[in-house]
């Protein structure tokens, strides 16, 4: 196997890895911003987790957070919940980055 060929497994590894971690990191990131939204929807116990594993799944919609948002803000706007499009955005954000810090420290 030619140096070559080495650094050519290496950095192909090196991308499964990445991409493993952020799709876990990405689906820790919604189970939390299910909870989030769960609790500001008055849901709690069973509920509340049953309706975070429901955000998780509507992330397999489409590409990117915009189905996550979408079917947080639909659930928000049924209930009358006030929160705006960027409030769940940013919430969405902090929790990206709790759960890269969570995977990364082992959590």
């Amino acid at each position: 196997m030619t140096t070559f060929d080495r650094r050519e497994e290496a950095f192909e590894k090196q991308f499964a890895h990445d991409e493993e971690l952020k799709f876990k990191a990405t689906a820790r990131r919604n189970k939390m911003l299910g909870l989030w939204a769960a609790e500001k929807l008055g849901l709690s116990g069973a509920e509340a987790d049953s309706y975070a594993l429901a955000v998780v799944m509507a992330d397999f919609e489409e590409a990117g957070d915009h189905d996550v948002i979408r079917k947080i803000r639909k659930d928000f706007d049924a209930k009358g919940v006030v929160q705006s499009d960027h409030q769940i955005s940013r919430t969405a954000n902090e929790l990206m980055a709790r759960a890269i810090a969570d995977i990364k420290a082992g959590r």
